[in-house]
């Protein structure tokens, strides 16, 4: 199997400043998931354990010149270190900007430079056997700098089919999507929450209502947010409804069959907030049917736009501590 390409300057920025230190919060180890089209960051989508997360970016985003061929159809599946990945193209992309900004070529003219990506296979120090890195290379004109991510070894044709399946599986859209326009007052509610208690319960209703309640046998802490943009299943809160608590709203729209509620760890949807580090436009919140998870999804505009940047996607599924009900 091969794989080489060359980081754009627009795909260093999306992954360095970004993207990496986003994936990075969710889980130090994910996997990354080449195929002709796409390059993928996965979390958790083999072992079930813990937040699921799904960042995929069409090639055109981060490469040029991109080349994969593998005989499991040119897909490649490896599990790599969030971390050392991001502190090597720091350290690479470093050196990339004084040689891209030095005249060292002839005659004083700028040097062309390219950061070239590329999985290899090396001997490494004090071992017998070669093992698999994804290697980052710029050259100069006169040196080259090369960082060596180690990384494990490549997914199996069984692995790869059942990381697809499960990927394709995660893909699934909830009925009732409620749009969360700023994320920071979901974030300053859930930092005062964590201290309260370690179960969180969310509630999604078609109306585009989004309500969150901690409870412990001191306290109930609960917030609300009302006419939310709602995307999917909708319907209109009946008239004798719109002046009770929230609490009783939420009820009665659950027995209406016009709401979903779920519990989540309260650490889960924390750390789930931390994606705001890759600096999505907006957020939606929805309740898979039956409850069967959490799933947030971030939008990304085209830069200066409303429209949705579709070469990039980013989604989160918590699990839920409680079937839930609708």
């Amino acid at each position: 199997m091969k794989f080489k390409a060359f980081l754009t300057d627009n795909g260093v920025s999306l992954l360095e400043k970004r993207f990496l230190p986003a994936l990075d919060k969710m889980g130090k180890i994910c996997h990354l998931y080449l195929t002709r089209d796409h390059v993928m960051f996965l979390h958790n989508l083999l072992n079930g354990d813990g937040i699921q997360s799904i960042a995929q970016f069409r090639k055109e985003a981060l490469f040029d010149d991109y080349r994969i061929s593998s005989q499991n159809d040119d897909r490649i599946a490896f599990a790599v270190d969030l971390s050392l990945l991001l502190r090597a193209i720091r350290s690479v992309i470093t050196i990339y900007a004084e040689f891209t900004d030095s005249p060292t070529g002839p005659h004083g003219a700028l040097t062309p430079n390219r950061l070239q990506i590329k999985l290899v296979k090396k001997l490494p120090p004090h071992s017998q056997q070669p093992m698999p890195f994804l290697t980052f290379e710029t050259k100069g004109y006169k040196s080259a700098v090369i960082q060596d991510v180690p990384i494990s070894k490549p997914l199996s044709r069984s692995d790869v089919l059942e990381l697809q399946a499960a990927l394709d599986m995660a893909q699934d859209l909830p009925p009732t999507l409620v749009q969360v326009p700023d994320m920071n007052q979901l974030q300053n509610f859930v930092d005062r929450m964590k201290h309260v208690g370690e179960l969180i319960n969310i509630s999604i209703t078609k109306y585009g209502d989004l309500h969150l309640q901690i409870s412990t046998t001191l306290i109930t802490l609960g917030a609300e947010f009302r006419e939310l943009l709602v995307i999917g299943e909708q319907a209109e809160v009946p008239v004798e409804d719109r002046d009770l608590t929230a609490q009783t709203r939420t009820q009665r729209a659950i027995q209406r069959g016009d709401a979903m509620t779920v519990q989540v760890s309260v650490k889960h949807f924390a750390k789930s907030l931390q994606c705001h580090l890759a600096k999505p436009d907006c957020a939606f919140y929805g309740i898979a049917p039956q409850g069967a998870c959490l799933t947030v999804i971030f939008q990304f505009f085209v830069p200066g736009t409303r429209q949705t940047d579709k070469s990039i996607s980013l989604h989160c599924r918590l699990p839920v501590l409680d079937p839930g009900s609708n």
